[in-house]
């Protein structure tokens, strides 16, 4: 372990300790807003944000480091809005394995959902001080859940008071936000809705199973991950599922309502309630019996206990519990999620691309997200509304178009430079010629170096 902590201590001091004057020429630079793309134009970056931009020939570059983009796109970098970086049996890869892979996959931001609270405060303070290779983080340290919560990176709630006392720890540890889990009880999921609010913390996460769409759009919920609540509230059974009734994909397509779904479109819709479906997750989660992981060209990057025990683990164990319901019901499930993504998009509800890595089989760090975008795509998104939900949304989210979400003057330089077009194929967002985080420079060779360390690290994990 302490070699594999020597190779990234090596690699992080390889580096500049802080972010140089570094200009970008003849790099195409594509507007995230309306797809338009600049040709040959000079980026000019000063420490950590953007200075200039201009057209190549009236910007002449006088200082630090020069990269000629030609015949390359300039894009923000990418967020990955659901991340568990220090999370359970995965948590010991946090730092010199997932971190890395996020930025070396041109991750330069993530939402945290969930993850061990020490490790994950070190991580936001260490990243942002360039002692740690990754992502700049916003985080939620550990997740509310109920009192017989199966996940380590959780606080089991059982009353309204311990989620108060949950609430006000967290923002006096300084967390970004709340993650609300399945598993929280009715009364405890609206003590922590109002202590929140009390206490200036958006909450964010799950639709408890006590809980309906409409009761958490009412008490101000920021967020619907994986879709829960959706599904429910477009079924006739819904006040079954809320009493605690057992639900499952089959049941779900069995008492689906078209009435039912169009009145909670419209509601998440006029509440601007963002939506992080977690689409790439959800097909390997209902269909997880037919994944070929093996198969996986990237499977070098994961741990190898990921390999060898977690994943088979959790294939068999989610293959299990889903025995009652054939495939085809579960691949039409599947087929039903694009379907209620596509609606809701047409309502102009907001996307936000995330992954739940590494938490679920074969989701690996920064690899995935890629495959989430071609997800959306494959729900009828634009390459350039999927390209949104990881670049421009994130901005909108979070209230800081300022920072994020375009190539301006003033933005931070947190960027991607690509050898080939994403506006005309999603999957380009994957031939990665350069990142930039936090106006440090990582050249394609940089990136190459850094993935093969990481392949060692992995090995050991």
């Amino acid at each position: 372990m302490r070699f594999f902590h020597s190779l990234f201590l090596a690699f992080v001091l390889s580096l500049p300790a802080r972010a140089q004057q570094l200009t970008i020429v003849h790099a195409r630079i594509i507007d995230v807003a309306t797809g338009a793309i600049r040709p040959d134009m000079t980026v000019v970056i000063s420490g950590p944000r953007i200075v200039r931009v201009g057209p190549s020939a009236k910007v002449n570059p006088k200082a630090g480091r020069v990269v000629d983009a030609r015949g390359q796109y300039l894009m923000p970098g990418l967020w990955d809005m659901h991340t568990h970086v220090y999370f359970d049996g995965t948590a010991n890869a946090g730092t010199d394995l997932i971190l890395p892979l996020l930025l070396a996959n041109g991750v330069t931001g993530i939402r945290d959902m969930g993850s061990q609270l020490d490790s994950i405060l070190q991580a936001r303070t260490a990243v942002a001080a360039h002692r740690r290779l990754g992502p700049r983080l916003v985080v939620s340290g550990p997740m509310l859940d109920g009192p017989k919560s199966p996940y380590k990176a959780a606080i089991p709630v059982a009353t309204a008071e311990e989620g108060r006392q949950a609430v006000d720890m967290l923002k006096a540890r300084g967390v970004d936000f709340i993650k609300i889990q399945s598993y929280v009880p009715r009364a405890a999921y609206f003590a922590i809705a109002a202590e929140a609010k009390a206490v200036g913390l958006p909450f964010e996460g799950h639709v408890p199973d006590a809980v309906s769409a409409a009761e958490a759009v009412a008490a101000g919920q920021r967020t619907f991950e994986h879709l829960i609540g959706v599904f429910e509230a477009s079924s006739t059974d819904e006040a079954r599922y809320v009493a605690g009734g057992e639900k499952s994909p089959g049941r779900l397509l069995a008492t689906y309502d078209a009435a039912r779904e169009a009145a909670a479109v419209q509601l998440l819709a006029a509440h601007q309630v963002w939506q992080c479906p977690t689409l790439f997750w959800e097909r390997g989660q209902w269909l997880v019996d037919s994944i070929a992981w093996r198969q996986d060209p990237d499977l070098a990057y994961a741990g190898r206990s990921w390999v060898a025990q977690r994943w088979p683990k959790a294939q068999a164990s989610i293959a299990q519990t889903l025995d009652a319901e054939p495939r085809p019901v579960r691949a039409r499930f599947v087929t039903h999620e694009l379907d209620l993504v596509r609606k809701l998009h047409a309502a102009r509800v907001g996307f936000l691309a995330g992954t739940d890595a590494p938490a679920g089989v074969d989701v690996l760090p920064g690899v995935s997200l890629h495959l989430e975008l071609q997800r959306f795509v494959a729900a009828g998104f634009t390459p350039l509304e999927a390209l949104q939900t990881a670049t421009l949304n994130p901005a909108r989210f979070y209230n800081r178009l300022q920072d994020f979400g375009s190539v301006a003057p003033g933005c931070l330089a947190d960027l991607v430079l690509l050898s080939a077009n994403p506006l005309a194929d999603i999957a380009n967002t994957r031939r990665i010629a350069a990142v930039v985080a936090d106006g440090r420079y990582l050249s394609r060779q940089d990136l190459d170096q850094l993935q093969e360390r990481l392949k060692q690290v992995a090995a050991g994990k």
